[in-house]
């Protein structure tokens, strides 16, 4: 097998930002995995949260060395952005070679579409309503909080939106005490999750207080390893690709959770919609599904997935599996 990674950049159609920064490009990391004349392909997002970079995990990949199959990569690497790249273009890459689709070599039904939610920007209150009342007609809306003034951006947006649910992900910003002051005005304005509201090394105070608004585990959670962490601290779990180092995992992980009885969310980095396709194998039957990251940008692949307001299809062969 031949690997090669390039460096890429797909411009976001406007500045977007959470509690930890702003960005106004989505850079990736895109893996082919050459073997005769077929290229598998795959994508990932280093994530500075959790120790990456564009080169370090270049590096990692480029290590890699060039004999070895999917499984034996779950011991090369462990879970995360360069695992998951290469793991997804393995599979493509067997998708190719045995003429059948990934969802078939992974013994599962085929994939319909799913619905989206869409995330709007950590902004002024202001601004937020605006950005809410385009996007009023969207079933789900996500919002990026974790600052000392989230209830007037949470009101906001409800008076910009009256009618779509609303999941909130605080991005590690709130503490328990805040959560717990907020939990009457969430359930109020029909919020329905709250993603990582407590930092990842401070969430063991979520055993103690009562959770009426579920609580996903995101940060705090990553492969079939993190279960034991979150377990009792945590109604939901937050399934990405980056984080649990590719497919392969991911649907463990997923059957994993099913079975401790977690509600399941499935996610994603900010990236084109190579990142996405095959997080539409483990998306199917979820709760909450998060791979709305196409929507933010100002460009993406060749044959991107197709959405159709919030609903999205699987992907066509050209770009994976």
């Amino acid at each position: 097998m031949e690997i090669t990674v390039t460096h890429d950049a797909f411009k976001l159609a406007q500045v977007f930002t959470i509690a930890r920064g702003s960005r106004t490009e989505a850079k990736v990391l895109t893996v082919q995995i050459r073997d005769d004349e077929y290229i598998g392909q795959g994508e990932c997002v280093p994530y500075a949260r959790y120790g990456e970079s564009m080169d370090s995990v270049t590096a990692q990949i480029e290590g890699l060395g060039s004999s070895f199959d999917r499984l034996a990569l779950q011991q090369l690497l462990p879970p995360g952005a360069a695992r998951n790249a290469v793991d997804c273009a393995l599979w493509d890459l067997e998708a190719k070679r045995a003429g059948r689709p990934a969802w078939e070599l992974a013994g599962l039904q085929q994939p319909g579409p799913v619905t989206t939610v869409y995330s709007l920007s950590l902004e002024s209150p202001e601004q937020m309503k605006a950005a809410a009342a385009k996007q009023a007609h969207r079933p789900v809306l996500k919002i990026k909080l974790g600052t000392p003034d989230d209830l007037v951006r949470l009101e906001a947006v409800r008076a910009g939106a009256p009618n779509p649910a609303i999941v909130v992900d605080a991005n590690e910003g709130w503490t328990a005490d805040v959560y717990s002051e907020l939990v009457p005005h969430l359930q109020r304005l029909g919020v329905t999750m709250v993603e990582q509201p407590l930092p990842a090394a401070e969430d063991d105070a979520l055993r103690d207080i009562e959770r009426p608004v579920p609580v996903c585990a995101d940060e705090s959670f990553h492969d079939r390893a993190s279960l034991a962490h979150v377990a009792g601290k945590y109604d939901m779990v937050n399934i990405k690709l980056d984080k649990t180092g590719g497919l392969t995992e991911a649907l463990a992980v997923k059957e994993a959770a099913l079975a401790e009885g977690y509600t399941l969310m499935m996610g994603c980095m900010v990236g084109s919609s190579l990142a996405m396709a095959p997080g539409m194998l483990p998306a199917q039957g979820v709760a909450v599904v998060d791979l709305d990251a196409p929507l933010l940008l100002a460009e993406d692949r060749d044959t991107p997935l197709k959405y159709d307001g919030s609903t999205v299809y699987p992907p066509e062969p050209a770009l994976w599996g």
